[in-house]
């Protein structure tokens, strides 16, 4: 367990975000952290829909059970938070 940084680009934010995570969060509580600070703020909430986590520029979306640790990601690298509207 180690504090880990990086950088939130919300969907529908215009504000980047320096996110403190722990190195053992999911991709889900990390979403969620991100959105503590968009949601409500700048961002109108999307009842029913899930939050995704992409590295910047990336179509492909992270394992929603994949730990920080195991993204491979690096100090304050910018990660996307998208809506994905839940499959039927």
């Amino acid at each position: 367990m180690a504090l880990f940084p990086l950088s939130s680009n919300f969907e529908g934010d215009f504000v980047l975000q320096l996110l403190p995570v722990d190195t053992e969060n999911t991709m889900d509580e990390v979403a969620a952290a991100a959105a503590h600070h968009s949601v409500g703020r700048r961002v109108r909430a999307r009842p029913g829909q899930i939050l995704r986590i992409r590295r910047q520029g990336s179509e492909e979306l992270l394992p929603r059970t994949m730990k920080v640790a195991e993204a491979g990601f690096k100090p304050t690298e910018t990660i996307e938070i998208i809506w994905e509207a839940p499959s039927h």
